[in-house]
């Protein structure tokens, strides 16, 4: 009797033990969004697909119609745009971030600063994250130019990256060897190093020579527990509403071990999705190209009219004209 009530015991206990697991793989793989299937949804993962794969050409291309594409590449010759790096949090910064990690000499630098600021900070790097994440917050709250959409999106992600910053072994001082190494040598393949790199380069060349360099990123991120593409992987894209050629796109994603829900706005035009975010950012970025490429052409214009020699009059000619 006291066998078969062991028995019975085990049994129970590893029926247990297989619903909580069958209850946390649930949670694990909640299942698609209502939509997921429809054509607003499956683009916006496209386009995280690509970010995923360090493809930004490839994103840059998802993210406008082609002719558009053409202008903007022609517009960054021009220097007149630098987009689809304005995207980027502190955009004006890359270069200046390319030409650090580039130099001759810049693991060593790099390393003697991060033993003045960071080596042995533990205490004092987690309290500035914290800091730092509650001044963010409180920003995005109550200043700057943004949607109710776009607030509500980055005060879940400056809560969430200010959490893992917290935790992260950002003061490791073997792990900031390794991480710096790493990124220098990726910023050197790049060969965008010098001030006129990008300009030379052009608007697709300069985005297939980062891509490395945005892996080498994601890499050293994740040494410090930020997974990236992880939160790619596990993305989730609904259809929440669709006007013609209008549409708005749920989108769900984990952070940092935080769940990141937004709502993102779409357009259709000849007949592909994108982020009407975007068109109407890249719509201005040529708008303000074409007024720039005016300009130049009116100035060179008045300049060569004033450096033209003055119409010399032949006084025998004038005399002939000026008889009846």
């Amino acid at each position: 009797m006291q066998r078969r009530s062991l028995r019975s015991c085990q049994n129970i206990a590893l029926a247990s033990v297989c619903f909580m697991v069958l209850i946390a793989g649930c949670k694990r793989d909640p299942g698609p969004l209502p939509g997921a299937a429809t054509e607003p949804a499956a683009a916006v993962r496209q386009m995280a697909q690509y970010l995923h794969d360090n493809d930004l050409a490839g994103y840059a291309k998802a993210s406008v119609p082609p002719a558009q594409y053409a202008a903007l590449e022609t517009a960054w010759a021009q220097g007149h745009s630098r987009w689809p790096l304005t995207e980027l949090p502190l955009d004006e910064k890359l270069p200046t971030l390319l030409t650090v990690l580039s130099e001759k000499g810049a693991e060593q630098n790099l390393q003697r600063a991060f033993r003045a600021q960071f080596e042995g900070q533990t205490a004092a790097v987690r309290q500035a994250a914290h800091s730092l994440g509650l001044f963010g917050e409180q920003y995005i709250t109550h200043q700057g130019d943004y949607t109710s959409a776009e607030r509500a999106h980055y005060v879940q992600l400056v809560k969430a990256l200010s959490d893992w910053a917290q935790t992260a072994p950002v003061s490791d001082a073997t792990l900031a060897k390794a991480n710096i190494a790493t990124l220098t040598a990726a910023a050197r393949a790049t060969g965008l190093g010098t001030p006129d790199s990008f300009q030379q380069t052009g608007m697709t060349g300069s985005l297939q020579r980062l891509g490395p360099f945005v892996g080498a990123l994601k890499q050293v991120l994740g040494s410090y527990g930020l997974a990236l593409d992880e939160s790619v992987q596990q993305m989730r894209t609904g259809l929440t509403a669709q006007d013609g050629d209008n549409a708005l796109v749920r989108v769900q994603y984990p952070l940092a071990g935080k769940e990141v829900d937004l709502q993102v706005a779409l357009v259709r035009r000849e007949q592909h999705w994108y982020l009407a975010r975007t068109l109407a950012e890249t719509d201005a970025v040529l708008a303000a190209a074409a007024a720039a490429e005016k300009a130049r052409a009116d100035a060179a214009a008045a300049a060569a009219a004033a450096t033209d020699p003055p119409l010399e009059v032949d006084p025998d000619s004038a005399e002939t004209a000026a008889k009846p």
